[in-house]
């Protein structure tokens, strides 16, 4: 073996010793993991919608977008998606990774600073790694911290050449649950003229009118029109894959041309966006599932609080169950999945907690939710 294979396999040793080794594994049992939502990725109606658009276009795109990969559709699908969010023009990228990431990378680089709430998906943070930029983290949804950070560097002479501020959050955060002050964002980025970027991946499809995102249920229309970038994937509530940043046709223009993710990938295949412009029209319509998302969360919470688990502050459908250590939490998800319920165990980096990430989609029922309640009592009164 060479010193780079037993590097690699040292390496993996310790990850294993920590309880922190990951493997794939096929899911089964009640789904209570996935980010589908609205349940939209087991439709019927959608499959059959893809079959349809598969039949008038390419499998695959072929080219990237700049050379052979565009297609009127692509154009449809993001004029469609942007009025629907209230924004100027969208640029479909593969994944919401992608998005995030190339984003930042393109409107930031070594003088720009960067604030990030401690806790933003690794899309984000990765953005700021690989654009030079300066990362200036603020502690989770304190945003007493964040104008504190902004304001010291707009004091402080030594920042470098005082060129661009952008301030980057989720709108519901992904492993917690949670949400920011969206309202304060907003303040804080007028009051010290910066870039304003909200990740909605998450939010998208359950709140606000129609499920247009966490935006629409807490801001202004003239608030939302002074954010520079809104940020959705195609691969949680829409049921497929995919993301899109939502900006002005400025915006977009200077994304097309500058954003290396967007230029040099291959484009998502055609009917992914000819079927994303049906699943926005099925989301409109789900006031219903989402109440019921909505509602089947509060008994999850109400439930685990009653029977003394330790929750996060979570507003949403993601219902974090906090664990001590890395292998309470192992342990948890391997029990349960033996009794057919897919609950997964979070840990670090992902986390800097351990923890079960529950998360609720449309298709479950009360009864589902009861039963999963009653089997985390029975594994733990099993685990003393």
């Amino acid at each position: 073996m060479t010193s780079h294979w037993q590097e690699i396999s040292a390496e993996l040793e310790k990850i294993r010793t920590k309880n922190l080794y990951r493997q794939c594994k096929v899911s089964s049992g009640i789904d209570f993991c996935s980010n589908d939502y609205l349940g939209l990725a087991k439709s019927g109606l959608l499959k059959e919608k893809m079959k349809e658009n598969l039949s008038q276009d390419t499998l695959g795109s072929t080219a990237a977008r700049l050379i052979k990969g565009h297609r009127q559709s692509m154009e449809d699908w993001e004029r469609k998606f942007s009025e629907f969010v209230g924004a100027g023009a969208s640029l479909s990228l593969a994944n919401g990774y992608v998005a995030n990431m190339g984003l930042i990378d393109t409107i930031a680089d070594s003088r720009t600073a960067v604030f990030t709430d401690r806790l933003n998906h690794a899309s984000i943070l990765d953005g700021i790694r690989i654009s030079g930029a300066i990362k200036k983290y603020y502690d989770h949804l304190d945003l007493d911290h964040l104008e504190e950070q902004v304001s010291k560097w707009d004091r402080d002479p030594a920042s470098p050449g005082k060129r661009k501020k952008i301030i980057v959050s989720e709108t519901l955060f992904s492993m917690d649950g949670d949400k920011p002050d969206i309202r304060r964002l907003v303040e804080i980025k007028k009051k010290y003229d910066c870039v304003l970027i909200l990740d909605e991946a998450h939010s998208f499809g359950v709140f606000g009118k129609e499920g247009r995102g966490m935006c629409f249920e807490d801001l202004s229309r003239e608030e939302m029109d002074s954010i520079e970038y809104r940020v959705y994937t195609l691969g949680k509530s829409l049921g497929l894959e995919g993301g899109i940043i939502a900006t002005t046709e400025l915006g977009r223009e200077h994304l097309v041309n500058r954003m290396r993710p967007f230029i040099f990938s291959t484009a998502p295949m055609p009917m992914i966006f000819t079927t994303a412009s049906d699943s926005l029209d099925l989301i409109r319509d789900m006031e219903k599932e989402r109440e019921h998302l909505l509602r089947i969360a509060s008994i999850l919470r109400d439930g685990l609080a009653r029977e003394g688990f330790s929750v996060s502050s979570t507003v949403s459908q993601i219902v974090p169950i906090l664990m001590d250590t890395e292998e309470e939490a192992l342990y948890y998800s391997a029990e349960l999945r033996k009794i057919g319920f897919d609950v997964i165990a979070i840990r670090p980096p992902t986390v800097p907690t351990p923890r079960l990430r529950v998360s609720l989609n449309a298709l479950l029922t009360e009864k589902e939710v009861l039963r999963l309640i009653e089997a985390l009592v029975v594994v733990r009164r099993a685990k003393r």
